[in-house]
């Protein structure tokens, strides 16, 4: 009888999960339409119209489904495109992750794509932007929410919808295409700086036309769950909301024990889910996020420290803050990483023991011998896209050994479900590294400060690297070719990523094999046969 009824709850708990599945249908007209955050109007790489693009939102068992109809015709930027689904595992459709040559072949202008993800019960806060060379500073970024009707920290809030989805993001006012000529081919080799950091997609630069801030609107007595996403290609971010304290509770997608700060610096690629409980005075408070560029002063356009919205209680007037920003002492209590502590499944891979493989990274930048350009390396060797996306190498040549991939394509070989340990050393030089790992999140079992961890370490998609040594692992355990990069896409650009191909075998055959379709096989095709201006 006990079986039978532990049967019977099992069945339940899996209808009552299939209830909440549903196709999930999204059209992208990205096009090269005329937007201005902080009021300088430029033309950008806009899905729909709109700066950020259009919030996709979805349940964890849902499939989406995202045409995206690629309309760019401005010659002075990359008129071809692909779309990343920041964080989504892609269980079996590594196709449709996204990365230009690693796991696609662009989309060529003039034709569409459809996007065919499986959520596969994965839930939390991403996001979306180009994955083709440094497009995505052009504007081609959004908010991605996947929400689980049996999240664990549900009884913590009571709002959690559109409107609390928060990006934060570097602007630039010329395209990216230029921006990233000058930085790898003209000495001293700065990264570009941006004009102003927005906040939903509203901000000011210097001497330029005072744009409203964005307004976040809440009730007093209401808790609410605040989804914060840094959409930038290099500005990194230090946030907090004057007079409130923020209760993290999600970090890059997983559940963790909640831990109440004032204050956090976000990277590049990063997100935190928080909840805000509204107990103060009714009236309006600063929203601050002083972004963070090195050598910002070769642009003069920019005020990092003037990037801010304004949360409104509803019942005060319709205006500013009326208080002065304090931006040191609004982070005495700011969050220390390594203290976060998943909710589930908090061990590291393999534990305190040996992984199955470790793999020492070790990065550097450099200048390119022969053409004297800037690049960035891992072991010596500076990334370049090969001509044949990897994984169509991986599906039609039979590539499975190291040998199979080229010497500049940084490739390195998993075995099904080993333990993976990346030991990545640093480079001096003041940057603060965001690395990505596609198709998986990683433990942080030694990270830039904190002990080293093996019990109950942090757990993200997106980790900082200075100049000290990380150890990350993670299970092998989802056959495609992943990514692991640096996300300053200005780093990206000069090289600073290798590839895993995980599971070659397994990718190919087998319960975890990779889905394919004819849609995905004809884009190398048509991408092929356009004159170069066109890719």
């Amino acid at each position: 009888m006990f079986s039978l009824t532990v049967a019977f709850v099992l069945l339940a708990s899996r209808l009552a999960s299939l209830a909440w599945a549903a196709d999930v249908n999204y059209v992208f007209d990205v096009a090269n339409d005329v937007v201005a955050p902080d009021g300088f109007q430029r033309a950008g790489v806009i899905v729909n119209g709109i700066y950020p693009g259009t919030l996709i939102q979805a349940n964890k068992d849902d499939v989406l489904h995202i045409t995206t109809n690629n309309l760019l015709t401005d010659p002075t930027m990359r008129r071809s495109l692909t779309i990343h689904w920041h964080g989504l595992f892609q269980m079996r459709t590594a196709s449709e992750d996204g990365p230009a040559f690693v796991n696609q072949c662009p989309i060529s202008p003039g034709h569409s794509y459809t996007y065919d993800i499986p959520l596969n019960g994965q839930a939390g806060t991403f996001w979306y932007h180009s994955h083709l060379s440094s497009q995505y500073i052009d504007g081609l970024r959004g908010a991605l929410v996947v929400y689980d009707p049996e999240d664990p920290h549900l009884s913590l809030y009571d709002v959690d919808d559109e409107s609390t989805v928060i990006t934060l993001a570097d602007w630039y006012h010329p395209s990216s295409v230029g921006l990233s000529e000058k930085y790898l081919h003209e000495k001293p080799f700065h990264e570009p700086i941006a004009d102003s950091g927005v906040i939903n997609g509203k901000g000011r630069y210097v001497g330029g036309p005072n744009v409203d801030w964005s307004r976040i609107n809440v009730v007093a007595g209401k808790r609410y769950r605040f989804r914060c996403i840094n959409i930038s290609g290099y500005g990194q971010f230090t946030f907090s909301i004057a007079d409130h304290q923020l209760t993290v509770i999600e970090v890059d997608g997983i559940s963790h024990e909640p831990l109440t700060v004032d204050s956090f610096e976000i990277l590049p690629a990063q997100r935190y889910s928080f909840v805000l409980n509204a107990d103060q005075p009714i009236d309006n408070y600063w929203i601050n996020a002083p972004m963070e560029m090195h050598h910002d002063g070769d642009n003069d356009n920019l005020d990092g420290d003037n990037v801010k919205a304004v949360l409104h209680y509803e019942g005060a007037p319709d205006a500013e803050p009326s208080g002065k920003r304090d931006l040191v002492a609004l982070k005495k209590n700011d969050l220390e990483e390594h203290l976060l502590v998943p909710l589930f499944n908090a061990e590291a891979p393999g534990g305190s023991g040996p992984a199955d493989h470790v793999i020492d990274l070790h990065f550097t930048e450099t200048v390119n011998d022969t053409t004297g350009s800037r690049i960035w390396t891992i072991n010596d060797k500076s990334y370049i896209p090969p001509d044949l996306p990897t994984l169509l190498n991986i599906m039609a040549n039979n590539a499975t050994g190291m040998g199979d991939f080229g010497p500049n394509e940084n490739t390195h070989v998993l075995k099904y479900n080993e333990t993976v340990e990346l030991v990545i050393h640093g480079s001096a030089g003041g940057h603060t590294h965001p690395f990505h790992l596609h198709g998986h999140a990683f433990s942080i079992v030694q990270g830039m400060n904190g002990p080293t961890n093996y019990i109950n370490p942090p757990q993200r998609d997106v980790v900082g690297i200075g100049g000290s040594t990380v150890i990350l692992r993670f299970r092998a355990d989802n056959p495609g070719p992943w990514f692991l990069h640096c996300h300053i896409d200005w780093h990206l650009e000069a090289g600073l990523a290798v590839v895993f191909a995980e599971a070659p075998n397994e990718e190919r055959e087998g319960p975890k094999s990779l889905i394919m379709k004819q849609e995905y096989l004809d884009l190398c095709p048509i991408y092929n046969a356009l004159p170069k201006e066109f890719q």
